[in-house]
């Protein structure tokens, strides 16, 4: 009877104290700050990461607090990969093209020119392969990787002259990144990486003779319509760009799953609510350009277009070549896109055609 109580008594002993630990796991406070590549509250883009902050510190009852720091608050804009990766910060939020100096695989992850749309590239994250991919990718950099965010399809640029044919391309200078960019050099322009917050004045210093940045709703904000009156669709190069968060992995598997679970979670609604948020504002942004008398928005030339997608070609071909990694994850997106362009096809594409016919 003794040797009973003493057993059931030390069983109890335990369970207070496994209670009483995970009692205290979940009062503990984890502050971690999140660095962007995105201007100070910028519609958006930046008020995007910053709803994901709130939303995770919400959710967590205050057990995680996150302070979030716009694109040089704390580091510069295109410096967030690697003060993400070192630990400086447990968060980031922008956009996986920007870190193609640390593997050219990271821009498919965003988008190819003529790629996916957004739902279709949320199918391949999601459903078709992708995340396992992204995670695999940027695991070497001790990071986990999240679609947090989508613009849909985005506009083609502002321009300061007309663009008839390729021959206009030759000699611009045009704020473009990733493989867009050497889409653009290849056709005789110059691609210049530049944070958002700082293409308004190169346009109207001269700087820059085109500039993309996203679509009517941040283009609007920034004003880029005061000093460049040609507006080109549709957006070839990111026909639906997937925005990311990065977390520092060591940061990440420091908290409990139940937070973990959260913070997957909240990443997921920000690609949802960001992408529904572009689509209606850039509706209500379009309709007041349209309303200024002074800005022509056009398609691009047909030659131009077909240029573009042959020189596209071209270099994805070229990198495949030489990039193993590339190449693998880039098998994987060629063959999900091949299967889920037929769907596209006859559901979304046929609607749209003859809904405008």
């Amino acid at each position: 009877m003794k040797r009973r109580d003493l057993i059931v008594g030390g069983i109890g002993a335990a369970g207070l104290a496994a209670a009483s630990k995970t009692k205290a796991q979940k009062k503990d406070v984890f502050k971690w700050k999140m660095v962007t590549t995105w201007p100070p509250n910028f519609p958006g883009l930046g008020t995007g990461a910053m709803r994901m902050a709130k939303n995770i510190e919400a959710a967590s009852g205050g057990r995680i607090k996150i302070k979030v720091f716009a694109g040089g608050e704390l580091v510069p804009a295109f410096e967030v990969f690697d003060y993400v990766s070192s630990g400086g910060a447990e968060m980031g939020h922008g956009a996986a093209y920007y870190w193609r100096g640390k593997s050219e695989a990271t821009q498919i992850f965003t988008t190819l020119p003529f790629g996916l749309n957004a739902m279709e590239l949320n199918g391949w994250h999601y459903f078709g392969g992708g995340m396992e991919l992204y995670r695999e990718l940027y695991e070497d950099f001790n990071l986990r990787p999240y679609p947090a965010g989508n613009s849909g399809c985005q506009m083609g640029g502002w321009f300061k002259k007309e663009i008839n044919s390729v021959n206009d391309l030759q000699g611009l200078k045009m704020r473009i990144p990733g493989f867009g960019g050497e889409v653009l050099r290849r056709n005789g322009g110059t691609p210049v990486a530049m944070p958002g917050a700082e293409i308004f004045t190169a346009l109207q210093t001269g700087t820059l003779d085109a500039a993309e940045w996203i679509g009517p709703y941040n283009d609007l904000t920034f004003g880029f319509h005061k000093v460049a009156k040609h507006y080109y669709y549709p957006g070839w190069h990111e026909g639906g760009p997937t925005l990311e968060c990065i977390v520092n992995k060591e940061a990440y598997e420091s908290l409990p799953k139940d937070l973990q679970t959260i913070v997957d979670i909240a990443a997921s609604a920000t690609n949802d609510s960001m992408l529904a948020e572009f689509m209606a504002r850039n509706s209500f942004a379009l309709e007041q350009i349209e309303q200024m008398d002074d800005i022509k928005i056009s398609p691009f030339p047909k030659d131009v277009m077909d240029a573009f997608k042959e020189s596209a070609e071209e270099i994805i071909g070229e990198i495949i070549d030489k990039d193993p990694k590339f190449a693998k994850i880039y098998k994987s997106f060629s063959d999900y896109k091949k299967t889920v362009e037929k769907w596209t096809k006859i559901s979304e594409y046929a609607l749209l055609q003859n809904r405008y016919e």
